[in-house]
């Protein structure tokens, strides 16, 4: 007879046992705040609100400054076209992201270069980011994925070396610190999205932080059609660097409220989020062929869009994450799903083959995780019953993988 649900045994939760939490949050609290905001039509064009949410968002990544924008693909772009970035320049980014993250590169013109991820923490693998480099060589952006940090020591060790200006791409990492200093900050720039799905969310928004005022000005300038920060509207008081690209990806006040109490109640719910992966670590330390992706080498508090498992010994090797994602949702885990894959294979990516560049030696560890990870969502991992209903569920799979095979 079958044990495992997909194949007609029992399920080893009922339905809806393992719990979602409502994403994105809604409190009466705020919709009272966004009220009076609407009332002030003072809704944008860097009002109070928008400013408030800059400084207490950056002071908690340890930066200075803090600027609200669109969302969290024209905040990479900016941060691109601030640092120079344009065509006949090159930027390395990791072959596993959400395609946002080369096609920004593209916005400004640039070639994008896919280099390799690391097994363990699925972000951008230095040794690959360095083989990768050219004279033409002018940025790199690290993405901090899923619930991994990139290694910023090597690879910021790196870019020093060669005169490369690292932008961190944290839309999966709020709140994470690297060493004891936040995430975004390490970089000339950090870029952060909070999208619908994100551990923040504002439905779309963005923002980049800095500890660079040179920095800070030319970002502010290039996504408010050229204004300075200090400029009154319709009173511009200096004009834009020559060369530089201004857009309007304006962010809104509704945004920036929504953000500034999300951010206030943040830390409480990321420690529930590390909460869940310690008792998930634990719980499944001793299945053969399933592991955890890693925090990171030098991560001290860690911020979770998802958390990665990956599968990849003692028979899971012949398994895709799709089939073990559906196996799990027969169980009753809910929220589970496979990797982005590679950007270069995504169906949404199609950007012309002259304006990307591929490593000869391929992607044998993005292409690894695409086909043996999973991710639980950041919505489920606020509850401890959760991580103990994964593991169980894990555990069940890997006493009866042969029924999947």
């Amino acid at each position: 007879m079958p044990n495992l649900a997909i194949n007609g045994g029992t399920a080893l939760l009922a339905n809806d046992e393992y719990q979602l939490m409502p994403w994105p949050p809604v409190s009466d609290a705020t919709a009272d705040k966004l009220r009076e905001i609407y009332l002030s039509r003072d809704w944008s064009f860097n009002s109070p609100t928008e400013q408030k949410f800059e400084e207490e968002f950056a002071a908690y990544h340890n930066a200075k400054y803090g600027i609200l924008m669109s969302n969290g693909t024209v905040t990479l772009e900016c941060a691109l076209a601030a640092l120079g970035v344009g065509p006949g320049d090159e930027v390395i980014v990791p072959d596993l992201t959400w395609i946002a993250t080369a096609m920004s590169v593209r916005y400004v013109g640039a070639t994008c270069v896919f280099a390799d991820i690391e097994k363990d923490s699925c972000c951008l693998d230095p040794e690959a980011f360095e083989r990768a480099i050219t004279p033409r060589t002018k940025a790199v952006i690290p993405v901090h994925l899923y619930g991994g940090m990139a290694d910023l020591e090597k690879i910021i060790a790196i870019a020093d070396r060669h005169g490369i200006a690292v932008i961190e791409d944290c839309a999966h990492m709020h709140g994470g610190q690297w060493d004891n200093r936040g995430c975004g900050s390490w970089g000339k720039v950090g870029s952060f999205s909070f999208q619908q799905s994100k551990a923040m969310s504002a439905g779309e928004a963005g923002i980049c932080i800095t500890n660079d005022p040179k920095i800070a000005e030319l970002l502010y300038r290039a996504k408010h059609i050229g204004y300075s920060r200090y400029d009154r509207q319709g009173q511009a008081g200096t004009p834009p660097p020559p060369g530089l690209i201004c857009h309007n990806y304006r962010g809104l006040a509704l945004q920036a409220q929504i953000l500034r109490d999300q951010l206030a109640e943040f830390p409480a719910l990321n420690k529930l989020h590390n909460q869940f992966h310690d008792i998930l670590a634990a719980e499944i330390a001793d299945i053969p062929g399933v592991r955890l992706q890693s925090q990171g080498r030098l991560a001290t508090r860690q911020g979770y869009y998802a958390q990665g498992i990956i599968f990849d010994g003692d028979g899971f090797e012949k398994l895709n994450s799709k089939k073990i994602c559906a196996a799990l949702y027969a169980e009753g885990i809910r929220a589970v799903n496979s990797t982005y894959g590679p950007v270069r294979k995504h169906l949404l990516f199609n950007m012309a083959p002259e304006y990307y560049r591929l490593a000869p030696e391929g992607y044998p560890n993005s292409d690894a995780a695409a086909a043996h990870t999973i991710v639980a969502l950041h919505y489920t991992m606020h509850d401890q019953a959760n991580a103990h209903a994964l593991a169980a569920a894990i555990r069940k799979i890997a006493g009866n993988k042969n029924e999947l095979l």
